[in-house]
């Protein structure tokens, strides 16, 4: 008995194991909203942005266990807010949003994009 507890240690020694993964399943929809509103807000389709915004702020916040990801969305979806809401409420404002947004507002939505993607890339992995 002994031999054979100790033949299966010695052949499970060598072999790596992925550790356990809880349910950190993050939907696909998430992901490729988070992709598409950089380059969306870049591509001068600010607007349109709304929708994958929408999705992934609401997709993270509902489906997504990990607590980083839900506060990263956060910010997401606040960069976008923002110059929404200013281009909604100024009366003399452009007759787009890409056209009245701020450069500043631009960058800041990249970056909390980019964020964003990369706090998804890491619970999906499964780091911290």
């Amino acid at each position: 008995m002994a031999t054979t507890v100790e033949s299966q240690q010695t052949r499970t020694e060598g072999v790596r194991t992925e550790p356990a993964r809880t349910d950190r399943r993050i939907p696909l929809s998430v992901t490729i909203s988070a992709w598409a509103v950089p380059v969306m807000v870049v591509g001068q389709f600010a607007l349109i942005a709304a929708l994958p915004v929408l999705i992934a702020l609401f997709g993270a916040l509902r489906s997504v266990p990990d607590r980083a990801v839900r506060r990263a969305a956060v910010p997401f979806g606040t960069s976008f807010a923002v110059p929404l809401a200013i281009w909604l409420t100024r009366p003399d404002g452009a007759q787009s949003l890409s056209k009245d947004m701020h450069p500043v507002f631009l960058a800041l939505i990249v970056a909390a994009s980019a964020v964003f993607i990369v706090t998804l890339r890491r619970a999906r992995s499964g780091r911290r």
